[in-house]
């Protein structure tokens, strides 16, 4: 499984970012292979929509599972739930919201 969570930093001990739109990273991590890419978030400067711009870069992922330390903004929380992501809040660090993922599974 592919997901997503959005993070303040570029590893798996980073802590989760409490905003997604304006996350600094977003880390994408396969849940069957343990490898994961980070990507900077180059919306999170922009003066309006920077969480539309975000949830839909996350859905053309191919993400499953977006773990994320706040709540969405109602047009970004459209977007991810029209793309069939299942949305988790988890605070903690990037790893802690890997496990809890997997818990679910």
């Amino acid at each position: 499984m592919k997901i997503c969570i959005v993070s303040q930093g570029k590893d798996l001990e980073a802590e989760i970012d409490s905003r997604f739109g304006r996350c600094r990273y977003f880390v994408f991590y396969d849940t069957e292979t343990g490898e994961y890419e980070v990507i900077e978030n180059t919306w999170r400067e922009a003066t309006q929509g920077a969480g539309v711009q975000a949830a839909q870069f996350v859905a053309s992922k191919g993400v499953q599972v977006l773990v994320t330390g706040g709540k969405l903004g109602p047009k970004a929380e459209r977007i991810i739930g029209s793309a069939k992501i299942k949305i988790l809040e988890v605070s903690g660090k990037v790893i802690d919201g890997i496990n809890q993922v997997k818990n679910l599974s």
